[in-house]
């Protein structure tokens, strides 16, 4: 801890029964204490939470449902993983995890890719489409570009990712992201929020530093995810942690019904933890019955204590909760094939293939 000239005694830690809170006059870079906040953050959590895009909506001749998006690499910036601390982060577009992209089974994806960074990148998508869209054989360089173009097939909620050697230094700094395929008879409604495991590693030993969901270490700490009582919630986990060869998600309090990849309807257990390797995802299912405070994180204690860990603000259903939430109805109008708008995203574009007539969720 650095001195600090005001000689303010500051206290830190302390954030669950058993921790010490120590006082110190030193600058504190805690992201136990500290809320990641900052402007230069490699994303916002709160939004990136309920955040999905559509795409460009437009409809073939032969009358199938064409989304198009365009996501960008860049490999220069420099931006804050956890308060206080700056990191060489690899993006699509500008944030780590990339903009969630959303279709319906049996849709036409359309991925603009746009390469700004220095080195060679990709984007691999997990799921079915031909080998010359699976992006593992060629490389786009610098300044390069290339279009994906293949059949949203089949539903479920899926990874993709840079696939370019060495593999995993492009997943450790950043280049990843989730697509979801809706199955074409919607899922019931719920408040439904995407969750990606990673971590930083951000000394070079090939040991994380810190672990995350959606990340900021601890953010839903500081800053948690509120939900209504009795009302069914939908989580689209992910699992993008580089090094560990496991990761996994607890929560408190309750059990989920979780569906392996997302690509049936009918759970396969009733639990409340999963455990995931890398690539790994699912859906997890669940309803809160008491109002409160309630934990998630991984139950691996190191990960847990160096920042994956976050709580759900439970409140009664004529409870306001305010921008958080989102409502599944108004998600499943934006697939309709009639809508060319895309979801404002805080993932956005500059290219002029994404529409503008962004509106919420």
């Amino acid at each position: 801890m650095a001195k600090n000239s005001s000689q303010e005694q500051k206290a830190v830690g302390g954030h669950t029964p058993g921790y010490p809170v120590i006082k110190t006059n030193g600058d504190v870079l805690d992201p136990i204490t500290i809320a990641g906040n900052s402007e230069n953050a490699v994303v916002d959590p709160v939004k990136y939470l309920r955040d999905f895009n559509y795409g460009h909506v437009t409809t073939l001749p032969n009358g199938t449902t064409l989304r198009e998006y365009t996501i960008i690499a860049d490999d220069s910036e420099i931006k804050e993983v956890s308060p206080g601390v700056f990191y060489n982060v690899w993006t699509f577009n500008g944030t780590i995890p990339g903009p969630t992209i959303r279709a319906t089974e049996g849709d036409t994806i359309k991925i603009n890719f746009i390469n700004n960074g220095s080195k060679p990148h990709s984007i691999h998508t997990h799921g079915i489409h031909p080998a010359e869209m699976d992006g593992v054989f060629d490389m786009i360089g610098s300044k390069g570009k290339f279009t994906y173009e293949f059949k949203a097939e089949p539903f479920g909620v899926f990874p993709y990712h840079c696939h370019m050697t060495p593999l995993e230094e492009h997943i450790t700094h950043g280049l990843y992201g989730v697509m979801i395929i809706d199955p074409k008879v919607p899922r019931p409604p719920a408040d439904e929020m995407v969750m990606v495991m990673n971590g930083y590693d951000t000394d070079f030993d090939t040991e994380n530093n810190f672990y995350t969901v959606n990340g900021i270490p601890y953010y839903y700490m500081h800053n948690p995810v509120q939900i209504n009582k009795n009302e069914l919630v939908r989580v689209y986990l992910v699992n993008m942690l580089e090094f560990d060869p496991i990761n996994n998600f607890h929560l408190h309090a309750n059990l989920f019904d979780y569906y392996p990849s997302g690509t049936s309807k009918i759970p396969v257990e009733l639990n409340d933890i999963v455990t995931m390797s890398q690539g790994e995802r699912g859906i997890l299912e669940f309803k809160y019955k008491y109002p409160g405070s309630y934990m998630f994180h991984a139950h691996k204690t190191e990960f847990a204590e160096k920042g994956w860990m976050g709580i759900f603000q439970v409140v009664n259903s004529d409870s306001n909760i305010g921008d958080q939430s989102s409502s599944t109805t108004q998600q499943k109008s934006e697939l309709l094939p009639n809508n060319s708008t895309s979801h404002n995203n805080n993932n956005n574009s500059s290219s002029s293939s994404i529409s503008n007539a962004n509106r919420g969720i």
